[in-house]
């Protein structure tokens, strides 16, 4: 016989800006034995710079707390903070007023870092009683104070698929392109939600992922904010090193050293992070040495962990009525594209699984 689904909401206070918190502990801790009673769960974060790793990842680095950490700062090491982003020059950003110009946050690194590394917003773990399931901030602590960071999780024994669909995105011809996927104009997130009125879900999740044809693009989930995914992100893309470039350590420790030598510098920096990557990944030294051969002239797309699907919580907030698509207020799904399509036009899955 299989349990009743259940959700509970955990309330996070990082205690520094990259911070790692076990949310298994804190179920133990507050909840009893969940982890023990279901077979699974689904852990969503609210946030575009604190989420989650897939389990395979988390697996494949023993569910370590040092391994994880060795990860996310190698990408880190690729988007360091106060590099030269267009999203942190405050007097660029229109839709914030003066007032919010004074406290925002300039966090560029951390958006760009959770999107590289491939961290996710919404998890589904077998569980595993004994294994950490972390959540990973980014950004918990900055000049203006702590962050309240919250996190759901939804614990669950089955689920079916009771609705799938491919559909085509519009999208430029350029080089690189990122869409909203949330904007209403396209109306998919408005028919999503009318679907799980019509098949009467309650608890669930969305999942929106590129069709198996589809090749050169990658999708989402962060803030869609025009200086951070029309210029800092595609400049990530064509150009893996160049916040390296503008930050990295060598070329500080040179100050008078021409401009056309600060990418070398960089590149430098990019060889040991690439190491770091490596040893986190358990890759032997043979592999390294091959991938290492061509990996400076290869383009970020192929370093960047970009997901092809993500999912998004399904909750009827314990109501008992039709369930609703629940994301937070920066979150939208976002395609991106580093190579354009002759027929401008991109194709994706659109997945509604009900939990039983």
């Amino acid at each position: 016989m299989q349990n009743t689904p259940q959700e509970i909401i955990i309330s996070i206070a990082p205690e520094s800006r990259f911070d790692l918190v076990d949310v298994t502990a804190r179920i133990r801790k507050d909840f009893g034995n969940l982890l023990e009673r279901y077979k699974k769960a689904m852990y969503c974060s609210y946030h575009t710079t604190a989420g989650y790793l897939d389990q395979s990842l988390a697996a494949r680095l023993d569910y370590s707390r040092d391994q994880i950490v060795s990860l996310i700062k190698a990408f880190q090491g690729l988007f360091p903070i106060d590099a030269d982003y267009r999203h942190d020059r405050m007097e660029l950003r229109n839709e914030l007023t003066e007032e919010q110009k004074a406290c925002e946050p300039r966090n560029a690194d951390s958006h760009l870092t959770f999107m590289g590394s491939g961290l996710k917003n919404c998890v589904t773990y077998n569980n595993v009683p004994e294994a950490p399931v972390y959540f990973i901030d980014l950004d918990g602590v900055h000049e203006f104070g702590q962050r309240k960071r919250q996190t759901s999780v939804l614990f669950y024994d089955d689920e079916t698929v009771v609705f799938n669909e491919e559909v085509d995105v519009p999208v430029s011809g350029h080089q690189v392109d990122s869409i909203n996927l949330s904007d209403p104009k396209l109306g998919y997130l408005d028919k999503l939600n009318e679907l799980l009125q019509k098949y009467e879900v309650k608890n669930g999740r969305i999942e929106i992922s590129l069709a198996a044809s589809e090749r050169n693009a990658g999708i989402t989930v962060n803030e869609f904010e025009t200086l951070l995914m029309e210029h800092d992100l595609p400049e990530v893309l064509s150009n893996p090193v160049k916040f390296m470039a503008s930050k990295g350590k060598y070329a500080l420790k040179n100050p008078r050293v021409i401009p056309s030598r600060t990418i070398e510098y960089a590149k430098y920096d990019f060889v040991h992070i690439f190491n770091e990557l490596m040893d986190a990944f358990k890759f032997s030294e043979s592999v390294v040495e091959k991938v290492l051969a061509k990996f400076i002239e290869v383009p970020a797309k192929r370093f960047l962990r970009m997901k092809r699907g993500i999912s998004f919580l399904v909750s009827d907030g314990g109501t008992g009525k039709t369930g609703r698509i629940v994301r937070g207020t920066y979150q939208a799904p976002i395609l991106v594209q580093w190579k354009p399509t002759s027929c401008k036009t991109r194709r994706v899955k659109l997945t509604i699984k009900r939990i039983n």
